[in-house]
């Protein structure tokens, strides 16, 4: 008579069986991506400095240990949120006309900065934290697309460089500029009393106050197209290149 089936015991042990991926609040998994997508929630509505680990955990529905198998620190996952934000930068370096395309850039670089305003000195400062060749591919990306650009321009690799730093040094500083244009009674006729310069005293700060009506017609984008226009001027007309 045949022996009744026995259950066999699996050669890999318990610990050893691949731990199943964290679910969310809302059922899906919980990936790198998705605490780096809730830690943008975060900082776009909250802050930098309101970002924390157990608030990131909370925000996904997990204990922080699950956080930090995916991101080992907070500066991670600030470095993380810049990643995915440069992520969304895109350089056509087939493009035949490399100036219309670094205006492109321009812009597009803009309109993030606009989109997610609290991350911009993530966007200027944690790339210079970390060694070139050691930051993310979506942040070197750009870096080696504008290249390949202004190379098949004719530039050479080292004027190339040149120019690639020249404009996301002018970037870095329009953004940071215009973001803190900040106006402090919406409600006031007055530039200076709009922009709050009846603080500073008249005698020492004649220009700046004198200045009020041109601070308080801020247009970011006309002083970016402005900014291009002698930058990339400039640049072509100084450095041998494209006839």
């Amino acid at each position: 008579m045949a022996e009744p089936p026995t259950s066999r015991t699996n050669s890999r042990s318990e610990t050893d069986r691949p731990e199943p991926a964290a679910i969310g609040p809302s059922g899906s998994p919980v990936t790198r991506a998705a605490v780096l997508k809730a830690a943008l929630e975060i900082i776009d509505r909250d802050g930098i400095d309101r970002l924390s680990m157990r608030r990131l955990a909370d925000a996904v529905g997990r204990d922080p240990m699950v956080i930090y198998r995916h991101v080992p620190n907070k500066a991670a996952v600030l470095d993380g949120v810049a990643e995915i934000v440069f992520e969304q930068l895109t350089v056509d370096a087939t493009d035949t006309d490399w100036v219309a395309q670094l205006r492109v850039v321009a812009r597009d670089f803009r309109r993030l900065a606009l989109a997610h305003p609290r991350t911009v000195p993530l966007l200027v400062t944690r790339p210079l934290a970390t060694p070139l060749g050691q930051r993310p591919q979506a942040i070197v990306r750009p870096l080696e697309d504008v290249l390949a650009l202004l190379t098949r321009a004719g530039f050479a690799g080292a004027d190339a460089l040149h120019i690639y730093r020249a404009l996301f040094g002018f970037l870095y500083g329009h953004v940071l500029n215009e973001l803190q244009e900040i106006v402090e009674r919406p409600e006031e006729t007055d530039e200076v009393l709009r922009l709050g310069l009846h603080r500073l005293p008249i005698g020492e700060f004649p220009l700046l106050r004198g200045l009020a009506p041109v601070l308080a017609a801020y247009d970011g984008a006309a002083e970016l197209e402005r900014g291009l226009d002698i930058l990339l001027a400039g640049l072509a007309a100084t450095l041998p290149g494209p006839g």
